[in-house]
């Protein structure tokens, strides 16, 4: 009996490799290749350009934790932008929270948007509440047009190649520092300390620049490079290890808890040392 296999060449030297019963679907949009595939491991996996962007196993730690520690660190978020995340799951957890009115999702390709409500349906349930704006855009364009605007903004990326590249520029964090109201935030995700250090040295350095309050954390998400992955965070006002223990919500998440919300800003040297 044959057996069918996926592999993710995560490097040129490394790949993770996943058994799979079923391809659901593919196509070529207008900005990436979108590959939808049932693995046995993982359950229903999207795949962007050969790249594994989340499954039903482990989407909950990489959307919980792009989210729920800049929503916990800021004590007021009303009005939020995600630029990228078109499966919808940072979106899920941000209009968890009561103080939103608005978040508004900038994702330039509608397709991958469309075929998250369809196959992956508990990740993008959020994108039909009523304080949801869904817009097919550039986001890079949407942030340098709206000065001032928001509480928070998610960058919620691919790899930095392709559309995605200019989400890890300068210029862009600059945007977004102009487009956050005068006590934001930003969270970006920014790869894997083992396999992408230069960059995470670059984009904390730009960050750092910009912003007063600079930190990156960890979580560990096993479908992505190495399974150890890192956000950045840049914020105007409010420093995540000085969050008081009452304004950490207790919210209906697997991975994050008002414990682990400092916990991760406890670095390996290894990674402290990226960071110099």
């Amino acid at each position: 009996m044959s057996e069918l296999w996926y592999t993710e060449k995560q490097t040129p030297n490394i790949g993770i490799t996943c058994k799979i019963t079923d391809v659901l679907h593919s196509e070529q949009s207008d900005f990436q290749k979108i590959d939808i595939i049932e693995t046995n491991q993982f359950g229903t996996m999207l795949v962007l350009d050969g790249m594994v962007m989340t499954t039903d196993k482990d989407e909950f730690v990489y959307h919980e934790m792009i989210s729920h520690v800049a929503m916990n660190t800021h004590p007021n978020p009303k009005k939020v932008l995600v630029v990228g995340g078109g499966d919808g799951g940072a979106i899920r957890e941000i209009i968890k929270y009561p103080t939103v009115e608005k978040a508004v999702l900038a994702e330039i390709d509608g397709r991958v948007i469309e075929l998250s409500k369809q196959y992956l349906p508990e990740i993008a349930a959020g994108l039909s509440d009523p304080r949801v704006d869904v817009r097919v855009i550039d986001g890079i364009k949407h942030v340098e047009e709206n000065k001032g605007e928001y509480d928070i903004i998610l960058v919620d990326s691919t790899e930095p190649i392709g559309p995605a590249e200019g989400l890890f520029a300068k210029t862009f964090y600059q945007s977004i520092y102009e487009a956050l109201k005068d006590d934001g935030i930003l969270v970006a995700q920014t790869e894997s300390p083992f396999f992408n250090d230069d960059l995470i040295t670059r984009v904390f350095k730009d960050i750092k620049s910009l912003f007063p309050i600079t930190r990156l954390y960890l979580a560990h998400i096993p479908t992505y490079p190495s399974g150890v992955w890192s956000f950045t965070m840049g914020s105007k006002k409010y420093n995540p290890l000085e969050v008081p223990e009452t304004q950490l919500k207790e919210t209906s998440t697997k991975y994050y808890t008002p414990a682990i919300h400092k916990s991760v800003f406890a670095l390996p040297k290894f990674v402290q040392d990226l960071l110099k």
